[in-house]
């Protein structure tokens, strides 16, 4: 009989849903939008970088360079000045990102041998645009040098001793970020569409007035939690379905791993979603106080410490500690080891148990919380 009546508001809670066109496109339409504008968003991979070149040489030998630069593919020659006097006001009004400085000697430096040397200007505003940046130029100088040192030893029919470097990169041979930032969306969108939506589920019900009602009816306190928190549990389903194929079939972000393991381990993470939902509901009196709390007090901090955006490593010692307390800090590690490396549940057991275990904790702290009547 006690399943009949869950089965029968779990029945009621999915109408309910329905008949709300407003929930319909957000669980449908809004992980697709979500995924699409930020999947392109999250892109950290420089490429066509406004060059400016200030060539006082004007040798072949400084030409030579100049064509590495516009041939890398890295960067985009916007323009030429013969001095640096006028080189602030690219950089001021963004025309220009990085500016190549010859000066004069370079070519003749080159013919007698001796170590050339070049002025790279980098405008910092953009901090990581900058860094890449200046990595790339770096990277094209070293390769001419090489090739310099060469073209030398051939004149003078010598060898040149070198040390070689031949760097390998596992699971990202490419170093996309994209790979690195895509997957993580899926756990925002979670976030958002779990634990905001269900934070407001029990508020809805008394602001309506509907709460009433099912205080009058012979449901439990388990039964109505139940019921109400399934349907989230069935949308954050579909939702890791519809992200999982944008993320694999349109961004082209490998899914080594499991994808049975990655939606078992998700649904752990919606539990944790739900449960801190249903906490915050037990706690608001208003829908807004309900997606307020939900998104600035539980939902933003857990992204900013998660390692999901920023790197942990790179956080203050005592913050790293805490970091040990936010539930999407493990899911994170899931993620990535999944789509990226392919681990299996051998490897990301201690994840998926940390994971498990603050979802009991907040579902048992929802549910003590959790009284059949009207506050």
């Amino acid at each position: 009989m006690s399943l009949y009546v869950l089965w029968r508001m779990i029945v009621k809670e999915f109408l309910q849903l329905l008949r709300d066109r407003k929930i319909l496109r957000m669980v449908f339409l809004a992980p697709a939008f979500q995924i699409l504008a930020l999947g392109y968003a999250a892109n950290l991979d420089v490429n066509d970088i406004p060059l400016l070149l200030v060539d006082r040489d004007g040798t072949m030998a400084s030409r030579q360079l100049v064509d590495r630069f516009t041939s890398s593919g890295y960067f985009r020659l916007v323009g030429r000045e013969s001095t640096l006097t006028t080189v602030d006001s690219w950089l001021e009004t963004g025309r220009a990102q990085v500016v190549l400085v010859i000066d004069q000697g370079y070519g003749e430096a080159v013919a007698t041998a001796e170590t050339p040397r070049v002025q790279v200007l980098g405008d910092g505003t953009d901090s990581i645009a900058a860094g890449i940046g200046l990595s790339y130029a770096s990277q094209i100088v070293g390769q001419e040098s090489v090739r310099l040192l060469g073209a030398q030893a051939a004149a003078s029919g010598r060898t040149v001793g070198s040390v070689e470097m031949v760097p390998r990169i596992f699971y990202n041979p490419d170093l996309r970020s994209r790979w690195f930032y895509v997957p993580a969306l899926l756990a925002m969108i979670l976030m958002v569409m779990t634990l905001v939506l269900s934070s407001m589920g029990v508020v809805r019900e008394k602001e309506v007035g509907t709460m009433e009602q099912l205080m009058v009816t012979p449901l439990r306190s388990w039964q109505i939690i139940i019921g109400k928190l399934f349907p989230f549990a069935v949308i954050g389903l579909i939702d890791v379905v519809i992200v999982t194929a944008l993320v694999v079939f349109w961004f082209r972000v490998p899914l080594r791993g499991s994808f049975l393991l990655l939606i078992g381990l998700t649904m752990v993470l919606v539990l944790n979603n739900l449960g801190l939902g249903l906490l915050v509901s037990t706690i608001a009196r208003t829908q807004q106080q309900a997606m307020m709390g939900a998104a600035f007090v539980l939902m933003l901090p857990q992204i900013y410490l998660s390692g999901l955006i920023f790197p942990i490593e790179n956080m203050p010692a005592a913050i790293q500690k805490v970091t040990y307390l936010i539930p999407l800090r493990y899911f994170t590690t899931i993620l990535r080891g999944i789509f990226l490396k392919g681990s299996g549940l051998d490897v990301l057991w201690p994840q998926a148990l940390a994971l498990a275990l603050f979802a009991a904790l907040f579902l048992t702290l929802a549910s003590l919380r959790f009284r059949k009547r009207l506050d």
